[in-house]
């Protein structure tokens, strides 16, 4: 099994800077953190909540260094990386978030037993 985390940046500019935030804040070791923050402090897409200024506050609040979160966000350090890892999402058919995929296919958000089955599946080879 692995678990991947790809940024997946369609939402909008907010979305964009918010994954590019978290990549920021992935340099100082507080991803995890970062997005908790994020996740916690949804309230709608594109209403301001992931505005640059409101990114940079959690950042402080998660006790960042402010200066380099800033510069990093300010310079567009992972615009690329964003945009690719979006675009590589896309392709690979996920629209949605999250995404479950069990042996190449999506399967969405299911109970533990439905996994279970899929997964066991896949081991046995009849998947």
């Amino acid at each position: 099994m692995r678990f991947g985390y790809w940024e997946m940046a369609f939402l909008g500019p907010e979305s964009e800077w918010a994954a590019q935030a978290g990549e920021c804040a992935a340099d100082q070791d507080a991803f995890w953190p970062f997005h908790d923050k994020l996740f916690e402090s949804q309230s709608g897409e594109n209403g301001g909540a992931f505005a640059t200024d409101k990114l940079k506050t959690f950042a402080a609040d998660l006790g960042l260094d402010t200066q380099t979160f800033d510069d990093c966000l300010d310079a567009g350090k992972y615009a690329t990386v964003v945009q690719e890892q979006t675009n590589a999402a896309l392709a690979a058919g996920v629209n949605r978030t999250p995404t479950i995929i069990i042996g190449g296919v999506s399967v969405g958000l299911l109970s533990f037993e439905e996994y279970q089955q899929i997964i066991e599946a896949q081991l046995s080879g009849g998947g």
